[in-house]
Order: C-alpha cells, then sequence, then structure tokens
C-alpha cells in the first residue's frame, strides 16, 4: 500500500463514525413514522449491496453513503431525496440494478438515482472535449428535470472533497478543478452558500496550496489580533437591540472563507488590512422592518463608512440572496463589516433553493412564526433552469456553444439593470445594451438604435454595471438587427435571437 494511503487510512480511523441514526437526528423536517421507515429501509438497502466494499480511504463504503444523507438531511431535504442519497451509488457500484431499486423504492426514487448515476459518468478533462461537453449538457437537462438530482450530487460532491486526500495528485487535481470550475458555480446559481464555500475551499486547497497556506496564515494573524473586539462587538450590538426593544433571534461573529478571501486579497496586492469584510457581526432578526431599525441602532453605535451600505433586501442578487451589509468601525477602531438579515433570509442564504423543501414542512425546533402556508418552489425562481431545456433545442448539437453559453448565463456573477419604469432586469456582467433589450422583449432588441444609461447616451456594446437604469432607443419602422451585434452582445437570448432574425430573412451567411 501507498504511504499516502496508509497515512489516509491512519487519520480516518480516528473518523466519526456516521449512523443512521446521525442523519435522522439531523433533519430539518419533522421526522414522521412513515419517513424514518423509508430512510432506514433505504439505509438497511445500502447496507447490503455494498457489504465488504471499502473506499480509497480505507473506511467502509456505506459512510460515504450515510455521509450523503447527512449533508442532504442538513439541507433540509425531505425522506425521498435522503434515501436517493443513501441509495445513490447502489445501481453503479454493485450487482443492485436500477429496475431492483424501482421495484422496492417507487419509480421517484429510481428517477432521481438513474439522473446522479448519469451526472457520476461526468469525468473534467478526463475525457475527449466533445464527450465531456456531451455529458455537461446531460447534466444540466438533468437539474431542468428535477433539481433534486443536482442537489443529491453536491451533497455526494461534498463528501468526496473532504475525503480527497487518498486519491493520487493527478486525481486530487482533476476533481477539486471539476469542482471548482463545475459544482462549485452549481451551488451559487442555487443560492447554496455554505456548500459553495466549503467546495470553493476544500478545491483551493488543491489547486493552489502555495496560496492556500499563505492565505490562511494571513486570516489567522489577523483575526489573532482581532478576536477581543470581535467578541467586544457582538456584546455590545446584542446590548443596544435588547436596550431598543428589538427582538433579536442571533448575534454572532462570522469570518470570510479561505478562497473569497483570497480572490479579494489578489485585488489589493495581498493587503489584509485593505479587506474590510474579513470579520464581522451577523444579526438575525424575526421581522424585515426589524433589519432596518436594526441598521439604525448599528449606525447610532458604530460611525459607519460612507458608500459602503449595501441593501440587498429591497434589491436581492440574482440568486435570491438577502441581506443588509454595512461595514462600520467597531471597538477600537476594528473596521468590520455586518450583515443584517431575518431568520428565512438566513436559511435560505446557506441552503437556497433547497430551503424551499423546509419551508413547506414544521421544523420540530424552529419558532412557529417562521413557518405559514406549505408552498412549493417559486415558478420565478426555476425561469432559469427552464431556460436550459430552450437552449438544448435551439443550440441544437453544437457543444462548444452550449457550454460557452453556459460560461456567461448560468455562470458568470449577474447584476441588476433598470428600466426607466423602474422595473428589474437580470444581467450577466458586461452585458450590453443589446442584450438588456433583447431581455425586455425581442421586438426592442431588434428595432434597437441607440442606448441611454443613467439619462447619458452611450454605445450599444457599452458594459453596463450594477444598478443602472438603461433606457433602449427603438426605431418607429421595422427593421432587422445588425450582424455587428454577434460580436458583442453576451447572453445566449440575444445571440439566438439575432441569428434566428437575421437567417429568416437571409441576411446571415
Amino acid at each position: 500500500m501507498k504511504l499516502r494511503a496508509i497515512f489516509f487510512v491512519l487519520q480516518n480511523m480516528s473518523m466519526e463514525i456516521i449512523t443512521i441514526e446521525n442523519v435522522l437526528k439531523s433533519m430539518r423536517v419533522t421526522v414522521t413514522s412513515q419517513r424514518e421507515a423509508l430512510i432506514r429501509k433505504a439505509y438497511d438497502f445500502a447496507l447490503a449491496a455494498h457489504h465488504g466494499q471499502k473506499r480509497k480511504s480505507g473506511e467502509e463504503y456505506i459512510q460515504h453513503s450515510l455521509r450523503t444523507a447527512l449533508n442532504l438531511a442538513n439541507m433540509g431535504m425531505r425522506s425521498r431525496t435522503i434515501a436517493a442519497g443513501l441509495l445513490h451509488d447502489v445501481p453503479e457500484d454493485t450487482s443492485v440494478t436500477l429496475d431492483e431499486i424501482e421495484k422496492n423504492f417507487g419509480k421517484e426514487i429510481a428517477f432521481l438515482i438513474s439522473g446522479i448515476t448519469k451526472l457520476g459518468k461526468i469525468k473534467l478533462r478526463e475525457t475527449k472535449e466533445e464527450l465531456y461537453l456531451e455529458n455537461l449538457r446531460k447534466m444540466f437537462l438533468a437539474m431542468a428535470s428535477d433539481i433534486r438530482v443536482v442537489i443529491i450530487k453536491l451533497a455526494d460532491r461534498l463528501n468526496n472533497m473532504e475525503t480527497l486526500d487518498a486519491l493520487s495528485e493527478e486525481k486530487q487535481r482533476r476533481i477539486a478543478l471539476e469542482t471548482m470550475e463545475v459544482y462549485a458555480p452549481i451551488a451559487n446559481r442555487l443560492g447554496i452558500g455554505d456548500m459553495k464555500d466549503k467546495l470553493e475551499d476544500l478545491s483551493f486547497k488543491y489547486l493552489d496550496k502555495e496560496n492556500y497556506e499563505k492565505t490562511q496564515k494571513l486570516k489567522e494573524e489577523a483575526l489573532g489580533k482581532s478576536k477581543k473586539f470581535i467578541i467586544l462587538a457582538t456584546t455590545e450590538i446584542k446590548k443596544e437591540l435588547k436596550k431598543s426593544g428589538i427582538k433579536v433571534v442571533d448575534v454572532f461573529g462570522r469570518t470570510k472563507h479561505l478562497y473569497s478571501l483570497y480572490q479579494k486579497l489578489k485585488r489589493y496586492d495581498m493587503d489584509i488590512a485593505k479587506v474590510y469584510d474579513l470579520y464581522g457581526v451577523r444579526i438575525i432578526v424575526p421581522e424585515v422592518a426589524d433589519c432596518y431599525e436594526a441598521l439604525g441602532i448599528v449606525h447610532k453605535k458604530y460611525h459607519p463608512l460612507i458608500g459602503r451600505i449595501k441593501d440587498y433586501i429591497s434589491l436581492p442578487k440574482p440568486n435570491g440572496y438577502q441581506s443588509i451589509h454595512t461595514t462600520v468601525f467597531g471597538p477600537d477602531g476594528l473596521i468590520m463589516e455586518v450583515q443584517i438579515r431575518t431568520q428565512k433570509m438566513d436559511i435560505e442564504s446557506e441552503f437556497g433553493i433547497a430551503a424551499h423543501w423546509i419551508y413547506s414542512d414544521h421544523r420540530k425546533d424552529w419558532k412557529d412564526f417562521f413557518f405559514k402556508k406549505a408552498k412549493p418552489i417559486p415558478e420565478e425562481e426555476l425561469i432559469w433552469v427552464k431556460q436550459l431545456r430552450e437552449w438544448q433545442s435551439e443550440l441544437g448539437k453544437d457543444n462548444q456553444e452550449f457550454v460557452e453559453s453556459l460560461k456567461i448565463d448560468f455562470f458568470k456573477n449577474h447584476i441588476f439593470a433598470f428600466t426607466p419604469m423602474g422595473d428589474i432586469i437580470d444581467l450577466p456582467e458586461e452585458a450590453t445594451p443589446i442584450d438588456f433589450a433583447y431581455k425586455v422583449h425581442s421586438q426592442i432588441g431588434h428595432r434597437a438604435v441607440g442606448a441611454k444609461v443613467d439619462k447619458r447616451i452611450v454605445p450599444l456594446d457599452y458594459k453596463i454595471k450594477n444598478g443602472e437604469v438603461v433606457e433602449i432607443i427603438t426605431s418607429k419602422e421595422t427593421k432587422n438587427p445588425s450582424r455587428d451585434w454577434l460580436r458583442f452582445v453576451r447572453t445566449s437570448m440575444s445571440k439566438s435571437a439575432i441569428r434566428k432574425t437575421l437567417k429568416k430573412n437571409d441576411l446571415l451567411n
């Protein structure tokens, strides 16, 4: 056995053994007798199927199944999804077939496992480029058919990243690269902030060990000097909020994750003194009105930095994130960020789209005010998922263009722009007025002849910035889009609409 494997087996001996009881106790939805029975049945089935199998780390294979299920339970997923998490590797790694799973657990769970099995075939940079692109396309189509498939895959990938030390350096890098380029951005787009941060930090460790360790050292040194002031700030804020009669769910200190810290440090020549949100305080309150009252109290106690207040409650991020961020001079002049949000916003920022399964049920130890009527995932939150199906038909078999579209429309950071009437338009970074026009309506895009941004005339290839008001100047007469626009438009929607019209009128060579 190689030294790396021997080391990891020894290291793994001290790791906590997960049991099915851990999974059941971690569930955020009510554990009814039917739900418990289904999860236990799935566990027994997986235990028998994986009997005698061990992972590269030397641990029993069922531990991976249990940790995947535990991740899903922590995210608030329900019994069928957790059962699928327990069973997700059975058809791929044992003699048990998908038909047998369907016979024992029904079509829904079999469908989820089938989707996970297909996603498991994706190997970044390991297969030929065309095959990889086709697999990536299948992954996003699976997401469009049932988002739970991808949520299970994220839970599976998180545990794989946590046990990556057992693999060769070549595999470590390949899997870490795949995680950073595909899975972390998916978690971000789904609004699952906690998962995104963990996947990025774990990938960072294997992709750039030197900067990982350097960033870790800088963070530890900075926190060591400021820890007592963060504790003091937390205590003082609690006291001020209580004195003002604001009901507080929680107030606690928080620090920036390593990879996001490194990304910011690169912009400041690795000078950590210029990073104002390295550490701070998070305030959780019951209602939206309490957020704004708390903001006033914080500013009364600590002087705010001008221009550093961000209101993501009135204008949420495209992935649904909501919170108020303000940067203040705390105790002893410590510059720190204060985040203020409701408990609902806090859960959504951690679990994103997965939180909707929690909301449609009563959690045994959450406050009653947090739950009203059961509600499904809002349709508007899945519009971008439906776009994936549309891309499949629009782009035909052009896998390269499909992936390029994903990089811009799906993976790229998004911004908000406004129409003159105040409507919000969601766009990828570096989008142009033509992209904006087509997002409003295809006819506005076709007839665009000019644009104003914040009442200033700008060229049609201008890169729109977050929060700008965009006005499209249109021709009164019917006109065709310009072929030149294809050189600078960013979204697949714009490109598709322009090409269709030009082709229809025999203007595209």
